[in-house]
Formats: structure tokens, C-alpha cells, sequence
């Protein structure tokens, strides 16, 4: 039984040499691999058809992507592909970290926190000016932990979205999990702005997410599977290298996972599920285990 057209999964990057032997069965140079294996990903199939109708792009967290980046990701993808791609983190974060990359603005207030202005013009233009936008997913912005009160982070959410065109879709992930509740999905569901589910280090379980949430807030869904509970991203960057197999399942996101995607089936709305190697171990397979599932449900 074919997957639901409402269901899309790719994994939160593309380019993990791991995978070559399993996703990508062509000789690539080193120094074009990168570059050139985003159309086989697309390609690639199971049970006969696309395993990868989505991929995360996170490279745009650290600086937006220009008109030609996307026409060369233009040039490999099919036509019915979607990418999701990170916010600039410059938008996303209220302070600087203490990080040698942020040089003398390390440890600093960030002016630029939730800019709309900036967000429009820095960001959403490449995509207009590469003719983009029917293969651009929902846009995510990735919230690390911050120290605001629930009502000065919704207030600042609700100003920000409510000056943000309407042709995009747009998707928050919080790391805070006291943010999780009535107030943030009030601010999401006046704007048509999805909550990301993240199975990540520090954050309630998937189900446990939404019972809180108490509904969904956009017609679209979006779930990132990023680290197993309780464990730091350093200790799960060292349990699944070099990401070419499952070293530990992780049945009670598998579970959750489907019963979030049926629920919003049910509901006639589109989920978008990226999988990170650092999960399970090998995103691809984490992915066809949650492909079986769903159908067998």
C-alpha cells in the first residue's frame, strides 16, 4: 500500500558519505560529493517508491542561501520535492553565545532578534529572486535554549509572524519545554505557524508535546527526530558515528512519530518528518522503519 501523499520524510541533510554503499551507489570526487549527490538522494527508493520527499538543510542556519545556491539545488531536485530549510540563526537567537565564532559580538544582546525586515529582505528574497518557492517546505526556525519569560518570547513570536507574508509556511522549534503550552500555541494558531515536535535531548517525548499543545496550530505538521531523550547531542554524536547503521532503536519515538503523523492525517494535514542520523544511528533506515509502520497502522 503506497504512503499518503500528505506524508513527506527526508533526513535533516543529505550529504553523509556513511551512506554511500546504501543511498548513493555512484563514484563521486571528495571535493564535488556535496555538491552533486542531492539529486541521487532524491532518487532514492524502497519498497519501489521515493523514500526522500523532503530534506532539512541546516548549512542556512549560518547564513541565508543566495538565488544561485538554490538554482544549482533546483537542477538535481524533482518536480514534486520539498526542502525545509534552518532560519539564519542571526534571526533566532536574543544573545550571542560566549563563541570564538561570533568574534567581538560574542556575549552580546543580538539587535537583529526576530527582525522582520531582515528576515524578508535577507531571507525570503534568494528564494523569490530563484523562483523557488514551490519546492520550498516549511521555514524553521530553530530556538536554542533562551532565559525570556513565556510572555515576553509569545509576545515577541506574535509581532514578528504577524508582519511576515502568507505565500510561505513557517514552523517553530523551542528548546525550552516550559514554553510548551496554551499561551505559544495561541500566538502559532493565530498565524498558521506549526509547532516543530522534536524528539531532542531535553524535551518531553512527542506525544507528551502535543497533549500539551492540545491541537495542532497550521495545516501542516512538522516533526524533527534529532537525539534520543536525555542524552547530549555530544554522547549522541558518539554513539551513532559514522552513521552507516541503527545502533539503538528508539521504539517510543517510532510510536509516537506514527500516532502524530496518523492524527494529523486524520486531520487532512501535512507532515513533514526529518530524521537525523544522530537519533538511531542511520537516518535512512530510522526512516523506512517509520515508512513500514505507518503503513502496517
Amino acid at each position: 500500500m503506497p504512503l499518503s501523499p500528505l506524508v513527506r520524510f527526508g533526513t535533516s541533510t543529505w550529504t553523509y558519505e556513511g551512506w554511500q554503499g546504501q543511498v548513493y551507489l555512484k563514484q563521486y570526487a571528495k571535493t564535488t560529493f556535496a555538491r552533486e549527490c542531492l539529486g541521487e538522494y532524491c532518487q532514492y527508493l524502497y519498497n519501489g517508491e521515493p523514500c526522500f520527499r523532503t530534506v532539512g538543510n541546516d548549512a542556512t542556519f549560518y547564513r541565508p542561501p543566495t538565488p544561485n545556491q538554490l538554482r544549482k539545488y533546483l537542477n538535481q531536485i524533482p518536480e514534486d520535492f520539498e526542502m525545509c530549510f534552518k532560519v539564519w540563526e542571526e534571526l533566532t537567537i536574543p544573545s550571542y553565545a560566549k563563541q570564538p565564532r561570533y568574534g567581538s559580538k560574542a556575549g552580546q544582546p543580538n539587535p537583529n532578534f526576530l527582525n522582520a525586515k531582515l528576515f524578508n529582505d535577507l531571507v525570503l528574497t534568494p528564494y523569490r529572486e530563484a523562483k523557488f518557492e514551490p519546492h520550498t517546505g516549511p521555514f524553521l526556525f530553530e530556538f536554542q535554549r533562551h532565559g525570556m519569560s513565556s510572555e515576553e518570547f509569545c509576545s515577541r513570536l506574535d509581532r514578528f509572524f504577524g508582519q511576515l507574508p502568507k505565500d510561505f509556511m513557517y514552523a517553530v522549534e523551542i528548546r525550552n519545554a516550559g514554553l510548551v503550552g496554551a499561551e505559544y500555541r495561541q500566538v502559532l494558531e493565530r498565524h498558521g505557524v506549526a509547532h516543530v515536535y522534536n524528539h531532542w535531548s531535553y524535551m518531553p517525548p512527542l506525544n507528551e508535546q502535543h497533549q500539551r499543545m492540545a491541537s495542532f496550530t497550521a495545516p501542516f505538521t512538522v516533526l524533527r527526530l534529532l537525539t534520543p531523550l536525555k542524552m547530549s547531542y555530544e554522547a549522541a554524536k558518539k554513539r551513532a558515528e559514522p552513521y552507516n547503521e541503527i545502533v539503538g532503536e528508539l521504539p517510543g519515538m517510532r510510536r509516537d512519530t506514527v500516532d502524530l503523523v496518523k492524527k494529523g492525517m486524520e486531520e487532512k494535514r501535512r507532515a513533514y518528518v526529518i530524521v537525523n542520523n544522530r537519533s538511531e544511528g542511520n537516518a535512512p533506515l530510522t526512516i523506512q522503519a517509520l515508512m513500514t509502520a505507518l503503513q502496517a497502522s
